[in-house]
């Protein structure tokens, strides 16, 4: 009798463990509040309703971020109808250098900001390396996610499906 309450409590175990390996991305945006350039806030509840979301999770001092931008800048005419939404968690005076070396702010669609250490979004997505993008329709459900720095035919794909 024992070691059937053993096996099963064993069982049990083995099933949580197995479910809390599965790193499924959540299937909506990250609640955030973001200090932006302008030092105003703005949150998830700031989007324009039946817009596609892109959200960008950077570093500015990440190599590959920073390639990912300028591999973009070229092909930013297919992200016009997107809302861009990058967020790091460093300080305020790297996003705005970021901004400097990469003329973000150019584009009226892109919002660009900081959540602080805190790291809300970070862990909502279980990030553990930068840049980390997520495709989200106009309903607002996650089409793609990437954790791994896209390629640009891959992400507007990902863009063309919004």
């Amino acid at each position: 009798m024992l070691y059937q309450k053993m096996k099963r409590l064993l069982f049990a175990l083995s099933l949580i463990m197995a479910t809390g390996c599965i790193k499924a991305q959540p299937p909506v945006i990250a609640p955030y509040k973001m200090l932006k350039m302008d030092n105003t806030y703005t949150t998830n509840a700031d989007l324009q309703k039946n817009k596609p979301v892109m959200l960008i999770y950077f570093a500015p001092d990440c190599s590959h971020c920073q390639k990912l931008i300028y591999d973009m800048k070229p092909k930013m005419n297919s992200f016009k109808d997107l809302q861009v939404v990058m967020i790091t968690f460093t300080d305020i005076k790297m996003v705005k250098a970021f901004d400097h070396d990469f003329n973000i702010s150019a584009y009226k669609n892109f919002t660009m900001g900081t959540e602080g250490y805190g790291g809300s979004v970070q862990k909502y997505y279980q990030i553990t390396t930068t840049p980390f993008v997520a495709v989200y329709d106009r309903n607002g459900f996650l089409v793609k996610s990437f954790t791994k720095v896209p390629k640009i035919p891959e992400l507007i794909e990902a863009v063309k499906k919004v």
